[in-house]
């Protein structure tokens, strides 16, 4: 399921993506949510994580 809509968002601090690893913190865009439940965000094309959709937060247009 590919969203149409773009979502910026960042993560809660702590929040470890689906191999265990900490996330940066840092500003992401939400690419799809996966059928197993997992958030694929992507800071651009080389660092995207898997993470649980629950520790992500969207962030208005001023603070992109």
């Amino acid at each position: 399921m590919i969203t149409t809509n773009l979502y910026y968002l960042r993560v809660d601090p702590d929040t470890r993506n689906d191999k265990g690893s900490f996330v940066e913190d840092t500003v992401y865009k939400l690419m799809e949510i996966e059928p197993s439940g997992w958030a694929l965000i992507c800071h651009d094309e080389a660092s995207c994580h898997y993470v649980d959709p629950d520790a992500l937060r969207e962030l208005s247009e001023n603070d992109r």
